[in-house]
């Protein structure tokens, strides 16, 4: 299948076309072209270096919406052992832009929750584009009601452009699935693990992602909103989008100094779609790990633990100046007029 391109990789897909021609001639021809081959690679490997490592928070989104970047499933195939799906909410029907189930993680039970958002046009269809409604938010919290029940960690799985915004899921309480989510979550007696995969936005994000343990793809972004809302409110115009972008400190780096993320995952070289295996990998030693050190903290102190970090979140330091002393007459009294 032929690789996608973002408008900012243009200059990568040139080098790996002459890597691909000239690999082409030396087998069909015979010349030896490894020199040449070895060289282009170099430098294509300098210039990815050298992007990634400078991206705007606009380019950042774009990566965490490309295309080919691994979504839950990918990552359940890669490193889920023995997964079972279940589906649900026991009250108005099955969303298919949540996926839940039981598997096993480093060969210790969990319960696996996360965003679908679907590879071709059928699929995504099906799965609103990753975009829940409330019965796949009702259905999350069931299966990790579940889990508590059955002294499992969950692990979810974030990637969402946000909440499906449509007339149904008002009717059926969008806004109350996810609230009620929030609070059930943050005082859950088992061990919760997050990670944001691709899109973080808004309370569709933030539905899953109450977790002792809340991590990020270096390429992926965690927002109260997209760009694009962002910009539709603020400037009328969805154009303003990489402007919204830039201001909405949204990357991993910003969400790390903010103190709102508590580890970033790295990516492979020119980020987690061009080397999904080598991301499946690198997520599934860093899960193994949140589960060890949550393992490692009695169950008792675990809902106190996690309150007092959603407490923290967002310090703010004002500088207070004393209030002045009010002036005073002789007698006592404060002056009139």
């Amino acid at each position: 299948m032929q690789r996608v391109f973002l408008e900012f990789e243009k200059p990568f897909a040139e080098l790996e076309k002459q890597i691909a021609d000239l690999e082409a001639i030396q087998q069909e021809q015979g010349f030896d072209m490894s020199a040449e081959i070895l060289d282009i690679r170099r430098t294509l490997i300098s210039m990815i270096r050298k992007k990634y490592s400078t991206l705007t928070a606009w380019e950042t989104v774009q990566v965490a919406r490309h295309p080919e970047r691994p979504m839950t499933p990918d990552y359940i195939e890669a490193f889920v052992k023995d997964f079972k799906e279940l589906h649900g909410d026991r009250r108005f029907r099955d969303d298919p832009a949540v996926v839940t189930g039981l598997g096993k993680i480093g060969g210790e039970k969990v319960m696996l929750v996360g965003h679908r958002k679907g590879r071709d046009i059928k699929e995504k269809v099906a799965c609103n584009f990753g975009c829940a409604h409330p019965e796949g938010y009702r259905k999350a919290l069931l299966r990790m009601k579940q889990a508590e029940k059955f002294h499992l960690p969950i692990v979810t799985f974030v990637d969402t452009p946000g909440a499906y915004p449509g007339i149904g899921a008002e009717e059926r309480g969008i806004a109350q699935a996810i609230a009620e989510n929030l609070m059930e979550m943050a005082r859950l007696r088992t061990p919760i693990i997050s990670v944001i995969i691709g899109e973080g936005g808004s309370g569709g994000a933030l539905g899953i992602a109450v977790a002792d343990r809340l991590a990020i793809l270096e390429f992926a972004y965690y927002s109260v909103i997209s760009p694009e809302g962002c910009a539709a409110i603020l400037w009328k115009t969805s154009e303003k989008a990489e402007e919204a972008a830039n201001a909405l400190k949204l990357t991993s780096g910003e969400l790390k100094k903010l103190g709102l993320i508590d580890d970033v995952i790295p990516e492979p070289l020119g980020g987690a779609h061009r080397n999904a295996r080598e991301m499946a990998t690198t997520l599934e030693r860093r899960i193994i790990r949140y589960l060890r050190e949550l393992r490692a903290i009695p169950i008792d102190e675990l809902p106190e633990q996690r309150y007092r970090k959603i407490r923290s979140v967002g310090p703010v330091a004002e500088a207070m100046a004393a209030p002045p002393t009010p002036p005073s007459t002789s007698n006592g009294a404060f002056p009139r007029g």
